[in-house]
């Protein structure tokens, strides 16, 4: 069998078991009323009953035919390993990371910061190099012409 049709089973049979304990279910009834169990296995699909409850109105994220605390733990607790559990999370890791990058970018901004000048002191010294010659090319018409007029008196004479 191919894998993708053997996973698309997996996912329908998931969301069908998922969705048959669903909260908002006639199920639960004041005469029974939804435990701890339940409150973990409705905190774990919480994700599937929101996308769900979206489109209809007998499928609910929380069950209000609960019997208190015990409902409400076991949802937290189920909502934790749904979500990501909080003792998991660790900010203080993507900030370092964040502060690597950092630092990664501020190397990269000075490398590219000294190629830029090099690249600029090269361009100038290049201008001037042709200011330089278009100088000398200057002065030396110029001395060329005082060489004539001094070659033109001399013959004259």
């Amino acid at each position: 069998m191919d894998k993708k049709i053997v996973i698309i089973g997996i996912i329908i049979i998931f969301a069908l078991v998922a969705l048959n304990c669903a909260p908002k279910n006639e199920r639960w009834t004041w005469d029974h009323q939804a435990g701890f169990w339940a409150g973990i296995w409705h905190g774990i699909i919480i994700i599937i009953t929101f996308i769900v409850s979206l489109f209809t109105d007998t499928v609910g994220i929380y069950e209000f035919e609960n019997n208190g605390w015990p409902y409400n733990l076991g949802f937290l607790i189920g909502l934790c390993f749904s979500i990501g559990a909080p003792w998991r999370w660790n900010p203080w890791k993507w900030r370092k990371k964040h502060h690597i990058q950092k630092k990664e970018w501020e190397e990269i901004g000075a490398k590219v910061e000294e190629k830029v000048r090099e690249g600029l002191k090269a361009w100038l010294q290049e201008t001037k190099k042709k200011e330089r010659e278009e100088e000398w090319d200057e002065i030396a018409q110029k001395i060329e012409e005082k060489i004539k007029k001094s070659l033109k008196e001399w013959t004259d004479k």
